[in-house]
């Protein structure tokens, strides 16, 4: 097997303590100027990444896909598809994140593969009780003819999880499961041919370079025996259950897992995209013998309130310092509403947002929200453990939310008849240059999704270098958080405040951050970073403040 390679000055263990910024390559930068972002552009770009401060990236999926989700709908786990470049594109991309001191993650999706993936074409093609067809999930439909889906489950982008199938003669025939788009059949994960598939795809990457994956829907590959009914509930919550979510034997997958990542030495890793709750549960991922890391959406589904915020962190510290594993933060990322938008507006707590248009009940408060959304980074990259950022965050993007009709692409849009607007707007093209055509996005101005006008003003060029803008802000908590070591840190919290605001002391750092309007006085020291201007030792409302106390 390949020996250890050192990239940077990083430990084998950078995951415990790092700052990961996802590139959603489709919306990143285009090279080609085809409207579509694709590797050359990432390359193009990259050097803008490491300059920010981080420490690796994740790439959302490039792989070859029909793109009805977005790449999410995968048909070939081992090659790359032509929108986005070639295999030799995404070879020069891990070389040179690498030469940039950066670890690359590659975004991994087990749960499904496209319906144009070649085995599931075979499956359509064999008969019922083929071993092509044992590969996904395919049952006989309920009814006095198998006109209804076998159970009640309903997909994630709304609508039955069941599509049933023409047999080669135009029968009606089968139904098959898909808790995502039709065009995403799941995999039956008690059949040891998809273990073997999944072995595979993870060593091809693991020899090309990969530092890690991030495992999209880690918690559903496996299915309740059976496959009873769900219990159907109106707007759940974050992590809520159900036969085909968090079933015991996913735990077993991710060992074989942990084996395979270890035979290439101790610095590759495993992130899950595990929608569980409570936190305890959640961190039964990342036990010793499993993944390293699990996306805290706890506290991504948290409200920027202090009491609410000390509760996560407790939890999350307790939970996951229980296994032996750092928490994760997270504010945004491609599938929920920016957080810049989000804590601007009254969206459910605890609940998973999913989008926001113009005929949402709430439109987002533009200025309170960036406001927040400023004060919640800057508490969040206070804390220990590994931090995610989402491309254009350190812009203080805004979901985009204007999007005609005509223009939208996420299935959960059409699925839902337009009920839910879904993640169009959190995946709008990023700006980088408003001198440029498509704000500096490519030289043709042409974008797969419309761009607002205000992001315009937010482009990277237009902050970089000023004093006080959102790019500048994320630079220096970027720098100091690397200079006080905050990642390998621990939170002592701090007594007699309001109790609106929250505070912590983590290495020389006392972190204040001020949840409520009112301004609350800073400690007496050196303050070294602040999301909103401070005046005479007073922090003002909705804003996090840096101070060196010793």
């Amino acid at each position: 097997m390949p020996a250890p390679r050192i990239v940077g000055n990083s430990p084998a263990d950078w995951w415990n303590h790092a700052v990961i910024y996802q590139i959603y390559p489709r919306s990143f930068a285009d090279g080609n100027g085809d409207g579509v972002g694709d590797i050359p552009g990432i390359i193009s770009k990259l050097p803008d990444i490491a300059k920010l401060g981080v420490d690796a990236i994740w790439i959302s999926p490039f792989y070859t896909s029909p793109q009805k989700d977005a790449g999410y709908d995968v048909a070939d786990f081992q090659d790359i598809d032509p929108l986005f470049g070639t295999l030799e594109d995404a070879q020069a991309l891990i070389d040179t994140a690498h030469e940039l001191g950066l670890r690359i993650i590659v975004d991994l999706v087990p749960n499904h593969s496209s319906d144009q993936h070649e085995w599931f074409q075979q499956a359509l093609a064999s008969g019922p009780g083929s071993p092509e067809r044992a590969r996904y999930i395919f049952r006989e439909g309920a009814g006095s003819s198998g006109e209804l889906p076998p159970n009640n489950w309903e997909s994630v982008f709304g609508g039955p999880a069941w599509t049933r199938i023409s047999e080669a003669d135009g029968s009606p025939g089968q139904w098959y499961l898909h808790l995502f788009d039709s065009s995403q059949p799941d995999f039956d994960w008690n059949n040891p041919e998809v273990w073997e598939l999944f072995r595979g795809v993870l060593r091809f990457w693991l020899d090309r370079g990969v530092d890690g994956f991030r495992v999209d829907v880690a918690h559903g590959l496996i299915k309740a025996d059976g496959l009873p009914d769900q219990e159907i509930i109106k707007d759940p919550p974050v992590g809520a259950g159900g036969p085909f979510w968090n079933q015991e034997g996913v735990h077993e997958v991710y060992r074989d897992w942990r084996k395979i990542l270890e035979s290439y030495g101790p610095d590759r890793m495993l992130c899950a995209e595990a929608w569980v709750m409570p936190l305890s549960k959640m961190a039964h991922y990342v036990r010793p013998d499993e993944m390293h890391q699990a996306f805290n959406f706890g506290y991504l589904a948290t409200d920027f309130d202090a009491q609410a915020l000390r509760a996560i962190i407790d939890e999350s510290l307790e939970a996951f310092g229980g296994v032996g594993s750092p928490s994760t933060w997270v504010l945004s990322n491609h599938d929920v509403v920016r957080h810049a938008s989000r804590f601007g507006a009254d969206f459910v707590s605890g609940a998973h947002p999913t989008g926001s248009g113009p005929l949402s009940p709430n439109k987002p408060d533009t200025e309170l929200g960036l406001k927040k959304a400023r004060a919640a980074t800057a508490l969040m990259l206070a804390l220990p453990g590994s931090a995610y950022l989402y491309q254009g965050e350190e812009l203080g993007l805004p979901e985009a939310i204007d999007i005609p009709d005509a223009d939208r692409q996420d299935p959960t849009f059409f699925r839902t008849q337009g009920e839910r607007y879904g993640r169009d707007g959190c995946r709008v093209p990023l700006p980088w240059d408003s001198a440029e055509p498509a704000n500096g996005f490519n030289s043709t101005g042409e974008t797969w999704l419309p761009q607002p006008p205000e992001y315009a003003e937010l482009a990277r060029a237009h902050q970089n270098g000023v004093d006080g803008s959102t790019l500048e802000l994320y630079r220096s908590l970027l720098a100091l958080r690397a200079e006080e070591n905050l990642g390998k840190g621990t939170v002592a919290w701090n007594e007699g405040y309001p109790d609106s605001v929250i505070a912590f002391d983590n290495s020389a750092i006392t972190v204040i951050s001020n949840t409520g309007s009112q301004p609350v006085e800073l400690p007496t020291g050196e303050l070294v970073v602040a999301s909103q201007p401070v005046e005479s030792g007073v922090l003002p409302g909705y804003a996090t403040a840096w101070v060196r106390t010793s």
